[in-house]
């Protein structure tokens, strides 16, 4: 299993060097990072806040689509994603790319927490 996710941080480096991040509505930088189910990072990519998840996913996929395998050598079977990856052309490039599935972890609710089962793996690499 691959978990993708994106997370939008504060930047050191002068002002030149940020993008603006519509939902925080900031101007950040963004960290982009593609685990394991054990949460060992296969890229780690930063950005400017501008970028979409969506497109620098499909970047990074297609660039190392043929290292992607689990612990244990097997091919990658699923992508775990939040839902700001959802759509059908990220879909079919995992697809084309891996020969995987994409499993979109949705919250349940607005404003409640809960813990999203191997989500969590990937927001402790990020940490």
């Amino acid at each position: 299993m691959l978990i993708i996710d994106a997370q939008s941080g504060k930047n050191t480096d002068p002002a030149e060097k940020k993008g603006y991040d519509g939902g925080k509505k900031m101007s950040e930088i963004k960290r982009h990072l593609a685990a394991d189910s054990w949460g060992r990072p296969h890229q780690l990519h930063v950005t400017t806040a501008n970028i979409s998840d969506k497109a620098r996913a499909r970047e990074m996929i297609s660039k190392k689509a043929n290292s992607y395998n689990d612990s244990d050598g097997s091919k990658v079977e699923k992508v775990l994603v939040d839902g700001g990856y959802t759509g059908a052309p990220f879909s079919k490039v995992v697809k084309e790319q891996l020969g995987a599935e994409v499993e979109v972890a949705k919250r349940n609710g607005l404003h409640t927490f809960a813990v999203t089962p191997k989500r969590c793996v990937v927001e402790r690499s990020i940490s």
